[in-house]
């Protein structure tokens, strides 16, 4: 599982490609602290960053501490992505004593509460040692038999949730914390989860652009830092591939239509309806096509290496790829250098503040 990656066919600058294959993951791990594998993985891989969910979670000073020390692993000139995925409702990863903030459809139906409530979040989550949170929800929650977003999107209406996913992207970012917008170009309308099965949304690209691009578009224009892609099939735009490997979606709909020139990051590809339908060599190559910049691999450790290879023997086997791969880091870098380079100083105080849980519980009395 540790042999280090070695030079295929006429590779003249295997270290470049190595680094470059490194600063396209965001890796999670399994426990609450950094052990003598992680270590080594992160030695070899150099990933752009890391993801904690609620195994990584005891309490707020321990999620300080191990950030703090994840991101001491990595090169202080390439500083780490250090994300979370804290929703609120029922994602939210570190919980209290923190402030336990309400699911995005409460704070739609409050209506003017979502930057404060974004402000807030921001500042607790900064507090802690992240920059990255993987929210807001940009889905549209048209499909009341959807069993993955439900309560996470902010409305049924796209023009509502277009205006909650601006005022909370702005407010994230004003605080430091770069927002993601997810899942483009939208999971609102699938019956089935992508965690389990390959979900295929049967509409046409005029219904995408009326209702599922909407809030996308709003997240561009408020400067949106990331884009999560969905594993999501759209048969109108590409019959064989989901969103995340398309060549056709993210290219045609984010990059030429939006002008989205900003980070792309992968849906966990531990997720069903990828993992083990692709080999990884076909996930990794097939993701740079669909111009992902970030892939996450959320918990497996061989998967992570795994990939890692992969990207660095696509570098050597194909040109474009390698362009590729270059543009995608030099996209990590303008993020790092707009977010990380001067952050605002934090506040450990402010986790769990007794002014954030009187805002969380104003937002859930108004929005019942």
């Amino acid at each position: 599982m540790r042999e280090p990656v070695t030079a295929v066919g006429e590779a003249t600058s295997l270290a470049d490609r190595k680094r470059r294959a490194g600063q396209r993951l965001l890796i999670g791990f399994e426990r609450p602290f950094v052990d003598d594998d992680l270590r080594r993985l992160v030695r070899e891989v150099r990933p752009a960053g890391f993801i904690l969910f609620a195994r990584n979670v005891e309490d707020p000073a321990q999620v300080r501490e191990l950030n703090r020390e994840l991101a001491s692993l990595v090169d202080a000139h390439d500083p780490a992505l250090i994300a979370v995925d804290q929703e609120g409702g029922r994602v939210q990863r570190v919980r209290d004593p923190a402030t336990v903030w309400p699911p995005m459809r409460v704070v739609g139906r409050a209506d003017h509460l979502t930057a404060d409530l974004s402000r807030a979040l921001a500042r607790e989550l900064r507090a802690m040692g992240f920059n990255l949170n993987l929210a807001p929800v940009a889905d549209v929650d048209s499909n009341p038999d959807n069993p993955i977003i439900g309560d996470r999107a902010f409305s049924h209406d796209a023009h509502q949730t277009a205006r909650h996913v601006a005022a909370f992207v702005e407010a994230h970012q004003a605080e430091g914390l770069i927002a993601t917008a997810k899942h483009f170009p939208g999971h609102g309308d699938t019956h089935l989860d992508s965690h389990l099965a390959l979900p295929s949304v049967e509409i046409e690209l005029s219904d995408l652009e009326r209702r599922e691009l909407v809030p996308f578009r709003a997240a561009v224009k408020a400067g949106v830092g990331a884009i999560m892609t969905a594993h999501v099939v759209f048969p109108a735009l590409d019959e064989d591939w989901p969103a995340t490997l398309s060549a056709r979606v993210l290219p045609r709909l984010l990059r030429a239509d939006m002008g989205y020139d900003g980070v792309v990051l992968s849906d966990d590809l531990e997720m069903k309806a990828v993992h083990g339908r692709w080999d990884v060599d076909t996930l990794v190559r097939r993701a740079t096509l669909a111009t992902v910049d970030v892939l996450l691999c959320c918990r497996d450790p061989q998967l992570q290496l795994d990939a890692f290879r992969a990207l660095v023997h696509a570098q050597e086997d194909d040109p474009d790829q390698e362009r590729r791969s270059t543009t995608s880091v030099r996209r990590v870098h303008a993020l790092r250098e707009r977010f990380l380079l001067a952050p605002p100083p934090t506040d450990p105080t402010l986790v769990g503040a007794l002014e954030h849980r009187i805002l969380a519980e104003t937002a859930r009395r108004l929005g019942a």
